[in-house]
C-alpha cells in the first residue's frame, strides 16, 4: 500500500512538471534581415507542439525593438523562452527582464551586459577577425555590401537563398546598433548559447567571451552567421533544450 502511494506521488509530480514545461517560444531576428528567416525553425518547433511567435522588430532603434518584443511577450499565455539572433541578443538581454521570460537563447548573438551595444561589443573582437562588409551609414541606416553578403553572413546557405537575403536586406538603424542594452537579463535567468565557429560577422572568440560571461550553456557548431537558415534543426534543438531546462515547477 505504501509503495503504491509513493508511486502515485511520483507520477503526480512528473505530471505536474510536464504540465509546467515551457511551451511559448518568442523568436527575435537581428539586423539586415526580418523575421521570415525563422520559418524553418518555426516549422520544426510548431510540429513539436510549441506555441511559436516571431517578432517583426523594425531595427530602427533599440528602444522600439525592446518595446515591440515586450508586447509579444505580454501576449503569451504563460512562461516564455526568448530567443535572439545576432543584434536580437541585445534586444532579448533588455526585454528578457519581463517576468514571463524564464530562459534566454542566444543564436550567435550579442549577449549584452547593461550598457553594451553591438558597436561597443565588436571592439572586443580579435584584431585579425574578419570585418563585416558593412557600408558607411546613409541617412542614419546601415546596409551590407551585396556582393560580399553571402561570404560574410550566409556562407553555408544555398547560393540562391543567400543572394535573396543580400538583395532583400532591411536597412539597420545606426541608432539600434549603437544604443546600449537597458538590462542584462542573463544575470538572473538561465541562458543557452549556440556558438558558430565559422562565423564571419561575430568572431567566434567574441561569442565565447560573451557566452562565458553570461554563464550560458554553450553548444558549438561549425556554421555561418545565418545558422538559423542553414541548420534549423540545430537551432530548434537548443531552443528545445532551453524549454526543457527552464521548467517552471510550482510545487
Amino acid at each position: 500500500m505504501i509503495a503504491l502511494m509513493l508511486s502515485g506521488v511520483v507520477i503526480a509530480h512528473s505530471q505536474t512538471k510536464e504540465t509546467n514545461k515551457v511551451k511559448n517560444i518568442v523568436l527575435v531576428h537581428g539586423g539586415f534581415v526580418d523575421g521570415s528567416g525563422w520559418q524553418s525553425v518555426y516549422d520544426i518547433l510548431k510540429k513539436k507542439g510549441y506555441n511559436v511567435t516571431v517578432v517583426q522588430n523594425p531595427t530602427i532603434t533599440l528602444a522600439d525593438d525592446v518595446a515591440v518584443t515586450k508586447r509579444v511577450i505580454d501576449a503569451q499565455d504563460g512562461p516564455v523562452i526568448l530567443v535572439g539572433h545576432s543584434y536580437g541578443g541585445v534586444v532579448i538581454s533588455s526585454a528578457g527582464e519581463d517576468p514571463k521570460v524564464v530562459g534566454l537563447v542566444y543564436i550567435c548573438a550579442f549577449a549584452a551586459d547593461t550598457g553594451d551595444s553591438v558597436l561597443s561589443l565588436l571592439k572586443n573582437a580579435p584584431a585579425d577577425a574578419p570585418a563585416p562588409p558593412i557600408l558607411p551609414p546613409q541617412d542614419g541606416f546601415l546596409l551590407m555590401d551585396r556582393q560580399k553578403f553571402a561570404g560574410a553572413f550566409a556562407g553555408d546557405v544555398k547560393p540562391e537563398v543567400a543572394d535573396f537575403m543580400a538583395n532583400s536586406q532591411v536597412p539597420w538603424g545606426l541608432a539600434a546598433a549603437s544604443e546600449g542594452a537597458t538590462a542584462a537579463a542573463w544575470k538572473t535567468k538561465p541562458s543557452w548559447y549556440l556558438l558558430t565557429t565559422a562565423d564571419r560577422m561575430i568572431a567566434p572568440e567574441l561569442q565565447h567571451f560573451m557566452s562565458k560571461r553570461a554563464g550560458s550553456k554553450v553548444t558549438e557548431i561549425k556554421g555561418s552567421h545565418a545558422i538559423y537558415v542553414s541548420h534549423p534543426d540545430a537551432v530548434a534543438s537548443i531552443i528545445e533544450q532551453a524549454a526543457n531546462g527552464a521548467v517552471t515547477d510550482k510545487q
